[in-house]
C-alpha cells in the first residue's frame, strides 16, 4: 500500500533533504522513524527536495509498506521516534499510481527577511536579514517582469539536476509587517536554488544597487554569472504542494505558515 504523509520541519540541523551516508538530512531521519513503526525498511520520496538550512511548513512525502497501520500510528507513533525539529502532520492512503514529486502541479515557497539595522536574534536561523532599507515598490516593479512562463536559467544553480530550465512562476508577492518582508512565490516547480537566487536579486534592486530593468535584463540573458549572489537560506520555506483533487489530499494541504 501507499502512504501519504504531511511534514513540517526546522532545516536548521539537517544537512538538507537528501539521504547522505552521515545519516543527519530530514529523509534518513524520517526513514529511521517510520521503519520503527513499519517494522520494516521505508525508503520515502519528497515532493521536492530542500537545502540545508530550508524549512517546511508543508513538505509531502510518499512511501510503500507492505504492513497495515493506523493513521494515528504513521503520525503520532512516527513523531515518537522523530526529534523535536521534524514533525508528520497527517497521514492518508493513496492510490498507488500517486507519486510525491510527478504528481505535483504547483508548489509554493515563502522567503520572510528581516529589513532592519540590527541583526535578529529570537528569529535566527528561521530568517533571513538585510541591514539595508529596501524600497518596496521599486522591487515589486522588477518582480513583475518573472511572471510567467520562463527560462530561469540566470537563477539556476550549477548542480541544478532539472531536465529544463523552463518554469512557469504564476505568483511572486511582496508584502510587508513592520520589519518583515514576505516574498510569496508559486510555480509549476522550481529550480534549485531559483528562489533564493530570486531574492537575492530583488534585495539589490531594493537597496539601489541595480535599476528596476536590471532584473529582466538578467532574465533574458540566461547567464547564473550576471545575477545577485545566492541569498541565505534560513528564511525560505516550503509551503505546500498543490494536487489535482482526484488524489484526495486537498483538504489535508493547508499548510501553516511560518
Amino acid at each position: 500500500m501507499r502512504i501519504a504523509l504531511g511534514l513540517e520541519y526546522d532545516g536548521q540541523l539537517f544537512r538538507g533533504w537528501q539521504s547522505q551516508r552521515e545519516g543527519v538530512t530530514v529523509q534518513d531521519t524520517l526513514e529511521r522513524a517510520l521503519s520503527q513503526i513499519a517494522a520494516e525498511p521505508v525508503r520515502v520520496v519528497a515532493a521536492g527536495r530542500t537545502d540545508a538550512g530550508v524549512h517546511a511548513s508543508m513538505q509531502v512525502v510518499h512511501f510503500d509498506t507492505k504492513n497495515q497501520r493506523p493513521d494515528s500510528a504513521w503520525v503520532r507513533g512516527v513523531n515518537a521516534c522523530l526529534p523535536a525539529s521534524l514533525s508528520v502532520l497527517w497521514s492518508r492512503q493513496v492510490n498507488e499510481q500517486f507519486h510525491a514529486r510527478f504528481s505535483a502541479r504547483g508548489r509554493r515557497y515563502r522567503y520572510v527577511l528581516i529589513n532592519h539595522p540590527v541583526r535578529p536574534a529570537l528569529l535566527h536561523g528561521r530568517a533571513g536579514w538585510c541591514h539595508n532599507p529596501l524600497d518596496l515598490a521599486l522591487m515589486r516593479q522588477a518582480a513583475s517582469c518573472l511572471i510567467g512562463t520562463h527560462d530561469f536559467s540566470a537563477f539556476r544553480a550549477a548542480e541544478c539536476q532539472a531536465k529544463s530550465p523552463v518554469k512557469q512562476l504564476t505568483q511572486l508577492d511582496i508584502t510587508v509587517d513592520r520589519h518583515l518582508i514576505y516574498f510569496d512565490l508559486r510555480a509549476d516547480a522550481f529550480l534549485h536554488h531559483m528562489v533564493r537566487n530570486i531574492v537575492g536579486c530583488l534585495v539589490y534592486v531594493g537597496k539601489g544597487r541595480y535599476p528596476v530593468e536590471w532584473l529582466q535584463q538578467v532574465l533574458l540573458g540566461l547567464d547564473r554569472s550576471k545575477a545577485a549572489p545566492t541569498f541565505a537560506p534560513d528564511g525560505l520555506y516550503l509551503c505546500g504542494v498543490e494536487y489535482e483533487a482526484h488524489w484526495g489530499l486537498n483538504d489535508l494541504l493547508q499548510g501553516r505558515g511560518p
